[in-house]
């Protein structure tokens, strides 16, 4: 099915492909919670971008909050979100002296610029690329629009960095190159298309080259016949992995854009793919797998041959992580968890992680933090210890879907209160046609210790079911703030 822009609205459940045979696995949202995102009526332009990140001349509002929703309420009122018993929030932690709760984790700023939702992102030393089904490109340096790059091939699903090259992923299933102009230093061009049109046009002369994709239908195999779900590099950067909702990703060599191989890798659509440590490749699916691939060089090109299968259920798998330094592999499903494995196990499960109450869209790992971005409009903040994982905040902003994160290290550390404190600087992409920033550390508190100091009770069992927000601008009230002499 399509909406007025012609972006597939996504199906996360394998077995509804009975139900509805135009789905063909997509795997961004179920149609129930899209449907006021992709009514290209439901909001307006407002020209040029807007940028937001400071408190310094706040009066009170809440400037980076929808008219229609509210800190606690992030949808509108009719929506079913507002009907499901996940709706009944505990009360926020308590505001100290300096207006901020014991996590240290908030909101620094927001780029408004509405014109598509946010489906990718990508850091790169002090350049933020967005990526939105307006077909555009943007670029962002020091929190301003820097430049943008446009191409006429529907949404951009997926935007991977490797040196000076840029690697966006989109709609028509190609992959697109770009590099800064030599000659305008904030101007970009487009260098190449995966695969190339010279490799496309020789392997057409040869009837081998062609693969039976449906019914009385054939296709080039070095071409992706449906969206391109996601990019991702080798541990050298040498090789490019696509997966696409073909069922199937494919491995291009970097250096000549050359496509070396395609693997059927799943019975439906490939949402996500990670290349991790020991040459090994991981693939999750809207079949409910998570598949691990061995990478082996054959000649001059590569093959892949599949492991062993770490998980399959009945929902969709929709995001993959990994954690190279710890070698842990994270997976995050369509009903909200996320599960792990341990690479010293030999790829054994460690456990499941909740928090979320709908779909899990987006992972990444930063330092000993794992970040997941979520249907239900949240991100939530675990850290790893040992062989468990505490969940330090639950960051709250987005009226919408929060579809792809970016992490990149604070270069600023004037503010750490000791010299082992890390902090991370945190871009949330969302459906709400905005990207945020957060500030997080990771000497956080956990939840569970903030609501003990608070009065609260350690005991697990008794933590409530819908986990306190980090404080965020949007919800700063100086008012509360009590007086000091």
């Amino acid at each position: 099915m399509k909406n007025a822009k012609g972006a597939f609205v996504g199906r996360l459940f394998s077995k509804d492909k009975t139900k509805n045979s135009n789905n063909n696995g997509r795997s961004d949202l179920t149609r129930l919670q899209v449907a006021d995102l992709n009514d290209p009526d439901s909001s307006t332009s407002t020209g040029s971008p807007r940028a937001i990140f400071d408190n310094s001349n706040y009066d009170g509002g809440s400037p980076l909050n929808s008219p229609t929703t509210s800190p606690t309420q992030p949808y509108a009122p009719s929506s079913p979100f507002n009907k499901s018993p996940w709706s009944l929030h505990a009360p926020s932690l308590q505001l100290d002296e300096t207006g901020l709760t014991g996590s240290g984790n908030v909101l620094i700023g927001s780029l408004l610029r509405e014109q598509g939702h946010i489906y990718s992102l990508a850091s790169s030393g002090d350049l933020l690329y967005t990526g939105s089904d307006s077909k555009n490109i943007r670029v962002w340096k020091n929190h301003q629009e820097f430049a943008g790059f446009k191409c006429h091939s529907g949404l951009v699903k997926a935007i991977v960095i490797s040196g000076e090259k840029i690697f966006t992923g989109h709609q028509d299933g190609k992959i697109r190159v770009w590099r800064l102009s030599n000659k305008n230093g904030n101007v970009y061009r487009r260098v190449g298309t995966l695969p190339t049109m010279r490799d496309y046009i020789k392997s057409s002369l040869k009837p081998g080259n062609y693969v039976e994709v449906k019914r009385r239908k054939n296709a080039i195999w070095i071409k992706h016949i449906d969206t391109i779900s996601c990019l991702g590099f080798s541990e050298d950067q040498k090789i490019l992995y696509s997966s696409s909702w073909d069922k199937t990703f494919k491995v291009w060599r970097v250096s000549d854009f050359r496509c070396l191989e395609s693997v059927i890798a799943h019975d439906d659509a490939v949402n996500a793919i990670v290349a991790g440590f020991d040459c090994l490749v991981l693939t999750g699916s809207a079949d409910g797998t998570v598949k691990v691939w061995k990478r082996e060089h054959n000649g001059r090109g590569t093959k892949h041959t599949i492991l062993q299968t770490l998980l399959k259920q009945e929902c969709a798998v929709t995001a993959l992580a990994i954690d190279k330094e710890e070698t842990v592999v994270y997976s995050g499903s369509s009903e909200g968890a996320i599960n792990f494995w341990n690479r010293d196990k030999h790829l054994s499960h460690g456990g499941v992680l909740r928090a979320h109450k709908f779909g899990v869209l987006s992972l990444i790992t930063a330092g000993r933090l794992i970040l997941s971005g979520s249907a239900d409009a949240t991100i939530c903040v675990w850290r790893r210890e040992e062989r468990d994982h505490l969940c330090l905040s639950v960051l709250r902003g987005h009226s919408g879907p929060v579809k792809c994160l970016a992490v990149e290290k604070e270069k600023d550390t004037g503010t750490a209160t000791s010299p082992e404190e890390t902090w991370w600087i945190v871009y949330s992409g969302s459906l709400d046609k905005s990207v945020k920033m957060w500030r997080v550390s990771e000497q956080s508190q956990p939840l569970s210790r903030l609501y003990e100091q608070q009065g609260g009770t350690n005991e697990v069992s008794e933590m409530p079911t819908s986990l306190p927000y980090a404080p965020s601008f949007s919800d700063f009230n100086p008012r509360a703030i009590p007086k000091t002499e």
